[in-house]
């Protein structure tokens, strides 16, 4: 473009953010190598690292808890009012691959009815068909499935499907989950035709050894660029690690043009001939704020020059509230097997929300097995479309300062009345199936006494409330500004050549992990930017 001097550091795109979207963009938008692209990366290149590489670090907590100043952005969100007033953990990744490469691994996709609410308020980009093409087109599935029509088999993101032989404790489970809840076992989740039931067998992200599989190992790996973040054989490809991006920068007022980054102490600035694209997962409205992008009111608060109002901007946040269950266990049984310890979870299952009234044939609750010590086993759960809303804002106009979150937890009655139906109904039934299939399996966190009592219950569960970390929504695409801050190519409302495509665009809450839906914005928007489609262009 005229208005940038070409003596400056210049690219045609440039990217914030290697995560799932991030990293998908920037290999797509450079594969004819022709196009030039800088991703810039607030974190440093640990991808051999081994807690990174090695799954057994991917269960919830391990990393988080054991490695946060080196792999995450992290930081506690505000008092829940609705849950007793607690603080949670408020985290992501922080390093190549963002927190794709810090997450625990599930790999889940959007189920076609969640997906058709995305078509019906967003057109026929986000479509369930879609979908369906573009996951063919990134994995490259390892597993079983009755429909292999829609699954990929040669796409770069490797999905392995554990264990192959299950546990005496993974099919107790189960057996137990079919019949407290009346629902036959699924081979493949991710099929389709087959959204509900519970299942012996995860999908995970991690190749055929076990090892994780991440955005960066995928799409930005040592055939992509090299490990200081070059492209070869021609690629016009270029990744700053260490650079975390500070602001948008625009001229004649709303014409995005380049990001100013902070590399080792230093401001610096680089700049883009097309498009500037933020894929920066949790810190994506952080950076729209402190651009001049948001509510006028937090703005003008920050003293921070309005580009273009639009309180939507941090609203709508959406995420999953996990609560967990104890049982005993038979002590010969074991919860993965020994010659697979890269399983990681002993069994799963998609459930209808329990709440009389509900769709039947839709994912209310997901439930995750969790293996415990001393011969336990815990089962988590969540609801997957909570109706509760949260909020993202920034503290100040210090670019480094992390984001204010309010995460919104139980602000929705309907909430906690669909997790204590989860309790009596599921759960309950859940323990007395699998206590009669083996007598050595008893509930004991909470008790039947807590269960049967709605008090207790309730501050049960407000107790015994943990986060998920699955962010979504906060700057979301919507047909218009009034209740959106994006369109439906990622583009955003009121300024020119600048677009978010990464989990904070959702429109609704998946109903599943969040990082497969995250994988799939990032292709729809690169296949949008390299076929424009002129209905929605």
């Amino acid at each position: 473009m005229d208005r940038i001097r070409e003596d400056k550091l210049t690219f045609d795109y440039i990217v914030v953010g290697t995560g799932p979207a991030g990293a998908v963009i920037s290999k797509r938008l450079t594969d004819d190598k022709q196009t030039s692209l800088l991703a810039i990366e607030a974190g440093d290149n640990n991808s051999q690292e081994c807690p990174i590489r090695n799954s057994l670090f991917a269960p919830p907590f391990i990393l988080r808890d054991n490695f946060s100043p080196q792999y995450y952005w992290i930081g506690n969100g505000t008092p829940q009012k609705y849950a007793d007033n607690r603080t949670f953990r408020w985290a992501g990744g922080r390093t190549l691959g963002g927190t794709s490469s810090v997450n625990n691994e599930q790999y889940v996709r959007p189920s076609q009815a969640n997906m058709k609410q995305w078509e019906n308020f967003l057109g026929r980009l986000w479509s369930p068909e879609r979908e369906t093409e573009l996951f063919k087109n990134l994995e490259k599935y390892n597993g079983r499935t009755n429909n292999p029509n829609a699954r990929g088999f040669n796409g770069r993101l490797d999905i392995r499907q554990t264990p192959a032989h299950p546990t005496d404790m993974i099919e107790k489970l189960v057996l137990a989950m079919e019949e407290a809840t009346g629902l036959k076992r699924i081979l493949d989740y991710n099929d389709p035709n087959t959204p509900i039931g519970p299942f012996t067998r995860w999908q995970l992200y991690q190749m055929p050894n076990g090892i994780r599989e991440s955005s960066d190992t995928a799409f930005l790996s040592s055939d992509i660029m090299t490990g200081d973040g070059r492209g070869i054989d021609g690629r016009k490809l270029t990744v700053f690690f260490n650079s975390t991006a500070l602001r948008i920068i625009f001229e004649k007022g709303n014409h995005a043009i380049g990001v100013e980054y902070l590399n080792e102490g230093k401001c610096a600035c680089a700049y883009a001939r097309k498009k500037i694209i933020i894929s920066a997962g949790i810190n994506s409205p952080r950076l729209l704020m402190l651009s001049g992008i948001g509510s006028s009111t937090i703005l003008n608060k920050a003293g921070i020059p309005i580009i273009y109002h639009n309180p939507n901007v941090g609203e709508n946040l959406t995420t999953h509230a996990i609560n967990t269950v104890t049982f005993t266990t038979n002590p010969r049984d074991k919860a993965l097997p020994d010659n697979d310890p890269f399983a990681l979870y002993p069994s799963g299952a998609f459930l209808p929300d329990p709440t009389p009234g509900s769709d039947r044939n839709r994912r209310g609750v997901q439930i995750i097995g969790l293996a415990g010590s001393d011969n336990k086993l815990n089962i988590g759960f969540y609801l997957t479309e909570p109706k509760s809303k949260g909020s993202v804002t920034i503290q100040n106009n210090d670019p480094l300062k992390f984001v204010l979150a309010n995460e919104g937890y139980l602000n929705n009655s309907d909430d906690m009345r669909a997790m204590k139906y989860v309790y009596r109904i599921y759960i309950k039934n859940i323990a007395s199936a699998l206590s009669k299939i083996d007598s050595n399996y008893r509930l004991i966190t909470p008790t039947m006494d807590t269960i049967n009592n709605d008090q207790k219950l309730e501050a049960f569960i407000k107790d015994n409330l943990e986060a998920s970390n699955h962010i979504q929504g906060t700057l979301r695409m919507a047909p218009s500004e009034r209740n959106g801050v994006v369109d439906a190519t990622g583009h955003v409302y009121g300024v020119k050549n600048l677009i978010v495509a990464d989990d904070s665009i959702a429109p609704f809450v998946s109903d599943g992990n969040t990082s497969a839906p995250s994988f799939f914005i990032g292709a729809n928007i690169a296949d949008q930017l390299l076929n424009p489609s002129p209905r929605l262009s």
